[in-house]
């Protein structure tokens, strides 16, 4: 009998925790508890190098410049190494890994092709970066991205080398600050 209501006990604790972080008071609770798991998981598992780095089918993939960008087209960063992060402002694990993501783009921002990617407006995505003092040049697309880098799952980064071979892909929040990081865009710049 204690064994039943224990358990019941804990699933409406389960629920009302549930509850609790859908509401406006708990969504900075969930952000944070977002962040937190982020991060154990960038410690546990950091993004990954490919084995086999595969070439992308075509280049013609055209970019509108909606923040702190101008129109682009991929073909123009061709012999550059390529930053590519697909994200939205309403994607906790993607408001997660922002923090890093900038820390990363302050240092490189001069050396590798940043795009961030989003099929949001350009009004919302101003008002999110200005809430938090970023500055990426973020990008809606006008055509069709090629396999490689296509994908709907949010956030998603892909870092191509300077020959259009995607060298690191990850699905999912990671810390882009980190050494490993940092040591891959170095070497792919010094190749």
């Amino acid at each position: 009998m204690f064994k039943k209501k224990k358990d019941i006990l804990f699933y409406i604790a389960f629920f009302a925790f549930l509850i609790f972080i859908n509401t406006s008071y708990g969504l900075g609770t969930k952000a944070k508890l977002t962040q937190g798991l982020t991060y154990i998981k960038s410690l546990l598992f950091p993004p990954k190098i490919a084995n086999e780095r595969l070439a992308l089918s075509t280049y013609n993939v055209a970019l509108k410049g909606i923040n702190n960008a101008q129109n682009l087209n991929l073909k123009d960063a061709k012999g550059k190494v390529v930053f590519i992060n697909h994200w939205a402002t309403w994607c906790p694990p993607c408001r997660a890994e922002m923090p890093s993501l900038n820390n990363l783009y302050a240092d490189y921002k001069n050396k590798v092709t940043f795009i961030f990617l989003t099929d949001e407006s350009k009004n919302v995505v101003e008002k999110y970066y200005n809430a938090k003092n970023f500055d990426f040049p973020t990008y809606n697309l006008e055509s069709r991205l090629p396999d490689e880098i296509n994908t709907t799952s949010l956030p998603a980064t892909f870092i191509l080398d300077k020959q259009g071979k995607v060298s690191l892909e990850e699905f999912g929040a990671s810390d882009w600050n980190s050494v490993k990081v940092r040591e891959t865009l170095d070497r792919l710049l010094a190749e």
